[in-house]
């Protein structure tokens, strides 16, 4: 295990004994708007402004056959479902994720590599940057269950250590994102306000929060307010578009009751100059496969 680097000052406290909501202190595109990239000015700008863009054609759909057929080869793989990186329902039993997926398939490892992919993530967030973790979902119909509210970057900062909100994740939907199969919900807006969250993390909580979230997650009044005042975005779009959103954007999706599977691959970048340190509020660090440890920049 990597030694982290020194402590840094909390500039976000959570898990205390109250609910407690903190203005943004960083940057959100840290180059600035004009910052030079695959994205536009205006497309910059509107992430500053919602903490969110999305893609309509990230990869082509030849592509989408490619990492579609890999996802299936993972989730059939025995060895993969025998490992500890997969996550898998809690009623079905089925696959639920699969961590680390860059450093488990070669065919990832590219697609984290894509200039498309990760040029976006440097512009953003104005460096060089490093995966701090990835993971498949695999969401099929009849019961998969959702992912409920909450903000990465509390459960990175808390439980990872991640000392600023300079991490910036892209899901890539393997199958078409209806408005009924459990898509992505952004409240936009709500990366400016870091809420803290309260009750303490219990150790290896990692181990249920992986496929039913419990600490860290907001109150109901608290969710009511970040809807009253932002809204909530609900995102669909054909196998091969992405969306690109901020550590800190208030998200979760619902279970899927349809017929129809919504996969996607999820990658996690973070700044090199924002390495992970101890944990802000948790006993013990996450495993390495969910909290990387290894600081290298992507190439």
């Amino acid at each position: 295990m990597t030694a982290a680097p020194e402590r840094t000052a909390d500039l976000y406290p959570t898990r205390g004994t109250t609910e407690v909501a903190t203005p943004r202190q960083d940057p959100v595109v840290w180059a600035g708007t004009d910052a030079p990239g695959p994205f536009a000015s205006a497309e910059l700008a509107a992430f500053e402004r919602d903490g969110f863009a999305a893609v309509g054609e990230l990869i082509t759909p030849d592509e989408v056959a490619v990492y579609r057929a890999e996802l299936d080869r993972l989730v059939d793989d025995p060895r993969i479902r025998a490992d500890e990186r997969s996550i898998v329902e809690p009623q079905s039993g089925e696959i639920r994720s699969v961590f680390e997926v860059h450093r488990i398939s070669e065919v990832f490892a590219r697609l984290v590599r894509d200039p498309r992919v990760v040029d976006r993530a440097r512009q953003i967030l104005g460096s060089e940057v490093y995966v701090h973790q990835s993971r498949i979902n695999v969401k099929p119909g009849f019961g998969a269950s959702g992912f409920y509210w909450h903000s990465d970057f509390e459960t990175w900062h808390a439980e990872d250590g991640m000392p600023r909100m300079r991490a910036v994740s892209v899901s890539i939907a393997l199958t078409e994102n209806y408005d009924t199969n459990g898509g992505l919900m952004i409240m936009p807006g709500s990366h400016t306000s870091f809420l803290g969250c309260a009750g303490e993390t219990p150790k290896d909580n990692y181990k249920k929060s992986l496929q039913m979230q419990d600490a860290g997650t907001p109150s109901d009044e608290a969710l009511t307010g970040f809807a009253d005042r932002h809204g909530i975005k609900l995102f669909t779009g054909r196998a091969g578009s992405a969306t690109w959103f901020d550590c800190n954007c208030m998200h979760g999706s619902g279970d899927n009751i349809t017929p129809y599977p919504r996969s996607n691959v999820f990658i996690v970048f973070n700044s090199v100059e924002n390495a992970a340190v101890e944990p802000f509020a948790a006993p013990v660090r996450r495993p390495e496969f969910i909290g990387a440890r290894d600081f290298t920049p992507v190439r």
